[in-house]
Parts: structure tokens; C-alpha cells; sequence
């Protein structure tokens, strides 16, 4: 899977609302400074963000941004979804309404076992879990897996378990 740039410096930007005192608004040229980001690119990305309903924005000299709910209610999938829209797509398409024929009939199952594998990480992990570094039970059994932080090279077959 690939995630967007614009996807990790945002959720990244929200991390540090996240951690700010309650109720402080902080300006988008703070939050990019904080995480190293381009100034420009984080105050395009909270436009979008207020837009959809992640973050509020307050104007004047204690003006900035703040997150619209509390972090326990910030799904990951929220922010991927308000930026990149649906989790999974073939060709534009969603998975449940891909179809194939002969030999590749049942790659739709594949599909849509992919964008459930997804929903079961992005839509249970919250803006809270990843500043508390406490990541739900599904989420910390697929990271103890013994091979879940090496990289696969091009044509690796996994065993069959």
C-alpha cells in the first residue's frame, strides 16, 4: 500500500495538535515547524482538514488550529479517507464492484480481503492510541508477527499457513 505524503504529514500535524495543552489553538506555521514540513503544503492540507471536520481554525493574534473532536474519536481511515478518498480502489473502481472473468474470477475476493485487512488497521487506530504508543489488540498481534518488519523483495512467495 502506498501512503501519500500528504496523508503522513497530516496525520503527523494532527499527532501534534493531539498532544497540545486542551483547547490551545496553534497556527499551521507552528505545526509544519514542529514536524520539519513545508509550511505551505501543512496550511493546504488544514484547509482541507477544517473543510471535512478534523480541525477547527480560529482567526486573529490567538488564532490557529485545534482538532474539531477529541483524539479517541480520530480514526487514521478519517484522515486517509478526507484526503485520498476510499481506502482501496482497483483502477478507480471499489472492490466489491470489480468483476472477472476465467481464471481471474475471484480476484474481486482478494480485493475486497485487502481493503478489510486495511479497515481492520486504519479504522481501529485513533489519533490517541498512536500518541499513547497503545495500539489496539488486532493491531499489536499483526506487529508481533515474526516477519511483519522485514521488508519482501520482488517475487517472494510467503508459506502457506
Amino acid at each position: 500500500m502506498y501512503i501519500p505524503a500528504k496523508v503522513d504529514y497530516a496525520i503527523r500535524v494532527l499527532l501534534t495538535l493531539a498532544a497540545a495543552p486542551a483547547g490551545s489553538a496553534i497556527r499551521g506555521e507552528l505545526l509544519a515547524k514542529a514536524q520539519g514540513l513545508p509550511v505551505k503544503f501543512v496550511e493546504n492540507t488544514l484547509v482541507e482538514l477544517r473543510r471535512q471536520g478534523i480541525v477547527t481554525s480560529q482567526r486573529g493574534s490567538e488564532g490557529g488550529y485545534r482538532l474539531a473532536r477529541p483524539a479517541d474519536q480520530i480514526a487514521v481511515a478519517d484522515i486517509f479517507r478526507v484526503l485520498e478518498g476510499p481506502l482501496a480502489e482497483v483502477r478507480g473502481i471499489r472492490p466489491e464492484n470489480t468483476e472477472y472473468d476465467g481464471p481471474a474470477a475471484h480476484l474481486q475476493q482478494v480485493w475486497v480481503a485487502v481493503r478489510a485487512a486495511l479497515r481492520l488497521v486504519l479504522e481501529s487506530v485513533t489519533l490517541a492510541d498512536v500518541l499513547a504508543g497503545e495500539l489496539p489488540t488486532p493491531v499489536e498481534e499483526l506487529l508481533a508477527m515474526p516477519d511483519a518488519w522485514e521488508p519482501r523483495p520482488i517475487g517472494h512467495v510467503a508459506p502457506r499457513r
